[in-house]
């Protein structure tokens, strides 16, 4: 068995051994992933936290307002996938009359709200965003010198409208996508048995 041979076998045997640990690597993350599904205020806490890093790093080195710029344009198209509708029966009538519909008058079946951006994937996302744009303030070629005050108010007036139309939507059709307030249905209590009364 020549070099040649050998070299070969030791990268074949390092390109294995790198893509098993990248596997068990995903499989561990993944996993993790999986178990904080139901501790939502656990999960917006660290995005906070996260978000409160990414700030006060773009604060201490006066630069990469483009990116910051980019992060909240990211955001909010984010933001208007969790606020709307899985089946947007302006774009797409046929398909609302087929699937979920929104209910439109008092005597309609009660169908509940689905987003088109789950709130899982909505975090995630968020999430997901803050810490590649904190990554991204470590390399310069992304610090680009703009006017930042320009670019605030652009992101402003854009956020404005779009909450403005976004709002006309869920008038014209008549959904709310929060959940805060609305009335919940639930199974018979243990001990709502009303008992004989004595005589």
């Amino acid at each position: 068995m020549d070099a040649g041979d050998s070299s070969a076998a030791g990268a074949a045997g390092a390109a294995a051994a790198a893509a098993k640990w990248r596997s068990d690597a995903s499989r561990a993350f993944q996993y993790y992933l999986d178990r904080s599904t139901p501790h939502a205020t656990g999960r917006w806490l660290g995005t906070l936290a996260a978000a409160a890093i990414y700030a006060l790093r773009v604060y201490m080195v006066q630069g990469f307002y483009i990116v910051t710029y980019g992060l909240g344009i990211y955001l909010l198209n984010l933001l208007i996938g969790f606020l709307s509708p899985m089946v947007d029966p302006e774009l797409d009538p046929s398909a609302a009359a087929e699937g979920p519909a929104l209910p439109t008058r008092g005597s309609d079946e009660f169908k509940p709200f689905i987003r088109r951006l789950p709130e899982f994937k909505f975090w995630y996302a968020i999430t997901k965003a803050f810490v590649i744009a904190f990554v991204m303030t470590f390399f310069s070629v992304f610090d680009v010198p703009v006017f930042w005050p320009i670019l605030l108010c652009y992101w402003i007036v854009l956020f404005v409208l779009t909450m403005k139309r976004q709002i006309m939507h869920m008038i014209k059709y008549k959904y709310v996508p929060i959940s805060v307030g609305k009335q919940k249905y639930g199974g018979k209590k243990s001990g709502s048995t009303s008992s004989s009364p004595k005589d």
